[in-house]
């Protein structure tokens, strides 16, 4: 059936032996056998073989759906606490790479063995304020507070009733001759900034008790990064504060076509008065919001 024959030889008179056929023989009818059964498949990107029809655009979308809802499984075990639902959404993508792995198991170790700000609940505190979607106005920092309860997972704000730390002192006298009626709220916490649309974003976010700069280049800034580039990409009419060296290298890939950058020296007592005093960045950022339809921000709310 499908084999080589069997052949038959004499052993001597009235006998018969089986002989079976040859090795050669016998591969090659197994092989022409096999190879009528094959049916030809599709390949994993979709595209059928010529012996199969094409995927229809209905079917490729629920194969891109599939795939999606796969990864956000596999990021919602990886998420770390106290992250913003709509930011895990479009982030999830990082959650799943062995940096952020990596990232998480150095940050946990660290906390074993030192004091780390913020609190793990607190970390992430800029993903609770607003949508991603709603982000208007970009602030960027460089490494949280050090100091007991000050940081809370906004970039230059502080907890109350922890006193405004120099540079924030400078931002609200900077406040005081730029806008209107502002006048100094008596604590440090920029949260009422932060419904309203504004990112306070560190690069780095987490720092061991009194070491500033101690988790810096453990991951941090890789994702951060991603953050930047999701609203660069996604979002339009962006204002993008860059205050200081640091910020202004880090929104270096920022596309100006797209967004607004406003950028001077950083608040510190060290460089304020070479250029911060006098920026008027506040003003600025709500004359670009109201050009582009959107609602400016009352920096009065705190």
């Amino acid at each position: 059936m499908g084999l080589a024959c069997t052949w038959f030889i004499r052993a001597g008179p009235g006998r018969c032996l089986l002989r079976p056929p040859s090795s050669r023989l016998l591969c090659r009818d197994l092989q022409a056998n096999f190879a009528k059964k094959l049916k030809p498949v599709g390949d994993e990107s979709g595209k059928a073989s010529p012996c199969s029809p094409p995927l229809n655009p209905e079917q490729l979308e629920r194969i891109r759906r599939n795939k999606e809802a796969a990864l956000q499984r596999l990021a919602s075990r990886s998420v770390p606490a106290g992250f913003g639902e709509g930011w895990r959404r479009q982030l999830a993508g990082e959650f799943t790479t062995p940096y952020f792995s990596q990232l998480m198991a150095f940050v946990a170790d660290e906390r074993k063995r030192h004091t780390i700000y913020p609190p793990p609940q607190q970390v992430f505190t800029w993903t609770q304020m607003c949508d991603i979607s709603d982000v208007k106005v970009v602030i960027l920092g460089q490494d949280p507070y050090h100091g007991p309860s000050q940081a809370h997972g906004l970039c230059f704000s502080v907890q109350r009733p922890v006193p405004p730390p120099p540079s924030l002192e400078n931002i609200y006298k900077e406040l005081s001759t730029d806008i209107e009626d502002f006048t100094h709220p008596g604590h440090g916490d920029l949260t009422g900034w932060a419904k309203q649309g504004v990112l306070l974003l560190n690069a780095v976010l987490t720092v061991r008790a009194h070491q500033p700069n101690s988790h810096k280049e453990k991951g941090w800034e890789q994702f951060t990064d991603a953050v930047v580039s999701w609203l660069n990409n996604n979002l339009d009419g962006l204002v993008f504060m860059l205050w200081g060296a640091y910020a202004q290298k880090k929104g270096s890939s920022i596309d100006r076509k797209r967004h607004h950058i406003l950028q001077t020296v950083h608040p510190s007592p060290l460089s304020v008065h070479r250029g911060f005093f006098g920026c008027r960045h506040f003003s600025k950022t709500n004359e670009l919001l109201k050009k582009s339809g959107k609602k400016p921000i009352d920096w009065r709310a705190l």
